[in-house]
């Protein structure tokens, strides 16, 4: 018999399964169990998916739910793998604690590069891989070079369709094949969820809604500039006609990050209300069909616009790109995609007029983009791209896309728009790079 164990950490994730699942996207299996996973610092003391509203609707799909944060205990699921010599041991352990018995094994899980989804790989040596991923991040490439025992058991790699026509770079070195997960099933589960507390009754016809996403806590700005970012939504809301507003702040910020916007409302005289409900944005659009969304670079922003058809604006782009560190950071995907394809809030003229990019444009711009971007991030795991993300940067790096690298990231491998042409051989001259480290070490 099959059993297949899918991992969740976030009630999105569950739901992009559970439409997987009523999509016919896996195959039949004797049983399937739905594996919970909570990556919260504090797990003991907060609440997981298996809490959260709605979570009943999607444990319908599966036929068991188990807790990996109990198996491991006192572990924390985000940093715990067990000691290659101990794999077998816990393979038997945990067939015998799940009844898996000598059942084949296969295995749905996110994020492969780091724990959970890795430590389960590997405590099932012999199971196959599929990866599925809910979020941006997926069209970008692997964060690390992966042991290819693992990598080549990766079969497929599933995800919504937020940009139709671009392929994820997301497991490409291993040939894993890239599947989509239906809109109509994604949207037909996220329907079932449960609308938002008593908080929104009051809200008027088509707001305006503002998404927070606790980028201080990534260190990619400081609180204050968090708390700004939030109240430059507001002004670029208001300038744009939008009198009724709603803030849905990220579930982990503290409740101080929506003060400096609700100021700036009360100053301008717009009424902004802040929902501080469990609920993911998606059942907020379902609910409220807000005229207009706002974020910074949420993935929140393209599932409104793909998905729901709603106005989308992007802020605060420009100063994270300027700061953003290493370049190998895994949040650059999304924030270029971001970035180029939604109209700055800005920009009015640009907000009115913009309507989703039509997929041939999507396979050929941002296709040739995420591929130069991608190759700099992870030039050795993509280094079959190599010739791809020339050619781009060669034919369309100008003052806008510019903006999408650093000319130190260029140079460093030997790509246009680095160092002027006539010294392009420089950084594959390992005598310049011998003279180049000794004369650091002279000035240090």
């Amino acid at each position: 018999m099959t059993t297949q164990i899918f991992l969740a950490s976030t009630l999105y994730g569950a739901a992009t399964l559970a439409a997987g699942v009523d999509a016919g996207g896996f195959p039949p299996a004797g049983r399937r169990i739905l594996l919970t996973s909570n990556h919260a610092v504090a797990a003991e003391v907060t609440p997981g998916i298996a809490d959260a509203p709605g979570f009943a609707a999607l444990r319908t799909r599966f036929d068991e739910v188990l807790d990996w944060n109990a198996v491991i205990a006192p572990q924390h699921p985000s940093t715990w793998a067990p000691r290659a010599e101990d794999v077998p041991l816990w393979e038997r352990q945990l067939r015998s604690l799940w009844g898996l018995g000598d059942d084949r094994v296969e295995l749905v899980v996110e994020s492969l590069q780091v724990p959970p989804a890795q430590t389960l790989c590997r405590l099932f040596p012999g199971a196959a891989v599929d990866v599925y991923a809910d979020g941006l991040m997926s069209y970008g490439p692997t964060r690390f070079r992966l042991d290819p025992q693992l990598g080549m058991r990766v079969r497929r790699v599933l995800h919504p369709d937020l940009v139709p026509g671009l392929e994820p770079l997301l497991l490409t070195e291993f040939g894993a094949r890239v599947e989509v997960v239906p809109a109509r099933s994604l949207l037909k589960v996220l329907a079932e969820l449960p609308p938002p507390g008593p908080e929104l009754d009051g809200v008027g016809d088509s707001p305006a809604l503002l998404l927070g996403q606790y980028l201080s806590a990534l260190d990619l700005m400081s609180a204050d500039e968090e708390e700004e970012l939030h109240a430059s939504m507001v002004r670029g809301a208001h300038a744009l006609g939008h009198r009724e507003l709603v803030f849905k702040p990220h579930p982990g910020a503290p409740a101080a990050y929506a003060r400096r916007a609700v100021e700036e409302a009360g100053r301008l005289g717009v009424r902004l209300t802040v929902t501080s409900a469990p609920a993911l944005a998606e059942t907020l659009y379902e609910r409220l069909r807000p005229a207009l969304v706002v974020g910074c670079f949420s993935t929140g922003l393209l599932t409104a616009a793909t998905l729901y058809g709603l106005p989308v604006a992007r802020t605060g782009t420009d100063a994270v790109l300027a700061r953003l560190t290493p370049y190998q950071n895994s949040n650059r995907v999304p924030l270029v995609l971001v970035d180029a394809l939604l109209p700055d809030l800005a920009d009015a003229d640009a907000v009115l007029s913009w309507t989703p990019p039509p997929p041939e444009r999507v396979r050929g711009e941002t296709a040739g983009l995420l591929t130069a971007v991608g190759f700099s991030m992870q030039p050795q795991i993509l280094s079959a791209r190599r010739p791809s993300a020339e050619a781009w940067l060669a034919a369309h790096l100008t003052p806008r896309t510019r903006r999408y690298f650093t000319r130190r990231r260029l140079t460093s491998l030997g790509l246009p728009g680095g160092i002027p042409a006539r010294l392009s051989f420089l950084p594959r001259s390992r005598t310049a790079r011998r003279l180049a480290r000794r004369l650091r070490r002279v000035l240090s």
